[in-house]
């Protein structure tokens, strides 16, 4: 199963006028060196903060996201929504609150996430990068995994002074996309190993 399909959350709505944040920031004339991203993500153990998504469908969902690398990721979503996404010990796993089943479940490394939640990333050593290009304003880096490019793809967007991800966009093999749009993410704070464990949630959700 796809990162991609088992993120179709319902709720249609119209939103494209979020590309605007980006709008407000000084243009600059190049992109944003690898190096340099490279160190942003490095830069960081710990971030938390808002997030919108847009599925292939058109469908709207908004929650929060909490990263702890390497390897963990929490999405919530916003009610009515009762989905969560989370990704620990080497596994995703994609509950549905409206189920009495348990999640369904994949290795990490089968999704291109799993690029920017590395213990060490890095864009300029590693055959990763496939598209690195500015539109004068923001940075576009598009990455996937050289020795299994059918896990799909990621496409980083970036603002400049300081760098900063503003979204990501994850391409399945069948070329659907599902965008995630971020807030301000804060960083540096703690989160609790609970938040990532999916064995724990999983005994939670049976009391």
């Amino acid at each position: 199963m796809s990162y991609l399909h088992v993120m179709k959350i319902a709720r249609r709505s119209l939103i494209l006028a979020l590309p605007a944040l980006a709008l407000a920031r000084p243009v600059f004339a190049q992109a944003i060196p690898l190096r340099e991203i490279s160190r942003y993500f490095n830069s960081f153990q710990t971030a938390e903060g808002d997030f919108t998504q847009i599925n292939p469908d058109g469908s709207l969902a908004t929650g929060r996201v909490f990263i702890r690398r390497p390897g963990r990721v929490r999405f919530e979503y916003d009610p009515p929504e009762q989905s969560l996404v989370m990704a620990g010990g080497g596994q995703v796993a994609i509950f549905d609150g409206r189920s009495n089943q348990g999640p369904n479940q994949y290795p990490l490394r089968q999704t291109p996430l799993n690029l920017i939640l590395e213990q060490n990333v890095d864009f300029e050593n590693r055959r990763m990068v496939v598209g690195h290009t500015t539109d004068g304003t923001t940075t576009s880096v598009v990455a996937q995994d050289p020795e299994n490019p059918q896990y799909g793809s990621i496409r980083l967007i970036f603002s400049a002074n300081p760098t900063e991800l503003r979204q990501w966009v994850i391409r399945d093999d069948t070329g659907a996309e599902t965008t995630v749009i971020l807030g301000n993410l804060q960083f540096g704070g703690t989160l609790s190993a609970r938040l990532f464990n999916i064995t724990a949630e999983m005994d939670a959700r049976r009391r």
